[in-house]
């Protein structure tokens, strides 16, 4: 496949209601619900992951022959000005093409103390990608996710972490069947962190991350102007990357509005349109296929 750019605009008039979350509850994972989960490695800490399982989850599953696939998320950074807090809680974006049909799991940034979560970049990046490849293959095993149909996407700071974290190296790039990455990617520009600086060194880093990908499907897309991916892409990864960008102002109109505060946002893919549904096509389409056997 060739690479291609999709630009997308909706309509804001006439829309129906958006796609609401599952209600966030205490208590062990089930259909139609997220819950915050704590991994037994962490136990007596507040490090936690968010599960919601798929609406025709159930505990049989594994007698009755059913799996899903699976879309991992990482979250942006505590930004109140685009309503980002940072949290597994907060996430909104793999929900949107989720839609109760595949577990959606929002991974964590595991803090350097390793007792809590990290809000802004990654914690301890050793420990945030441990957490990743113990706990995705937990999770498929214990609720039925097919472990060769699993994308990671992210938002913002998660947007750059599904390359700076999800291509970390070979063990954890393994896990994934496909990418999106929504505002912001790993090396297009530089970051005021040790890791994200000079620009130079950062980008050559990243180059090595993204030949990692092996052909596998990425989604980068955008709704806010100023990033050009494609130009530090397409050079190294010229196949297989979908553009897509985002008409935030036709989606939402003026900002901010009582669904958004701000177009540097997570939740357009829970409010139909042009955009969204080609978003949703490409998790349809990457998660049918999944990963090819080895």
């Amino acid at each position: 496949m060739k690479a291609a750019c999709l630009i997308l605009s909706t309509l804001p008039a006439l829309r129906a209601a958006d796609l609401p979350l599952p209600p966030l509850v205490e208590g062990p994972p089930a259909a139609g619900r997220r819950v915050t989960v704590t991994a037994p490695e962490y136990a007596g800490t507040q490090v936690r992951h968010l599960l919601a399982l798929p609406d025709d989850w159930t505990p049989d599953w594994k007698a009755r022959g059913k799996s899903w696939p699976v879309i991992a998320e990482y979250t942006g950074n505590y930004f109140p000005t685009s309503g980002s807090t940072g949290e597994v809680e907060g996430a909104g974006l793999g929900y949107g093409v989720a839609r109760g049909r595949a577990l959606w799991i929002v991974l964590p940034y595991v803090a350097k103390d390793r007792r809590k979560n990290e809000v802004t970049w990654w914690g301890d990046v050793e420990a945030t990608v441990g957490y990743a490849k113990t706990n995705l293959p937990r999770i498929c095993a214990e609720f039925g996710g097919d472990a060769k149909r699993v994308v990671l996407c992210g938002f913002s700071r998660g947007a750059i972490g599904v390359s700076f974290l999800g291509l970390h190296d070979d063990e954890i790039a393994g896990l994934w069947c496909g990418f999106w990455a929504h505002d912001h990617f790993d090396g297009v520009q530089a970051w005021s962190a040790p890791w994200g600086a000079p620009l130079a060194r950062y980008r050559a880093e990243a180059a090595v991350r993204l030949r990692r990908l092996q052909d596998r499907p990425v989604l980068i897309s955008q709704g806010h102007p100023g990033e050009q991916a494609r130009e530090f892409v397409a050079p190294i990864v010229p196949k297989n990357v979908d553009y897509l960008t985002v008409d935030m102002t036709a989606l939402y109109g003026p900002f901010p509005n009582p669904a958004v505060k701000h177009p540097h946002n997570d939740r357009w893919p829970l409010r139909d349109g042009s955009a969204t549904a080609s978003a949703r096509a490409w998790f349809e389409r990457v998660t049918a296929t999944g990963k090819p056997a080895k």
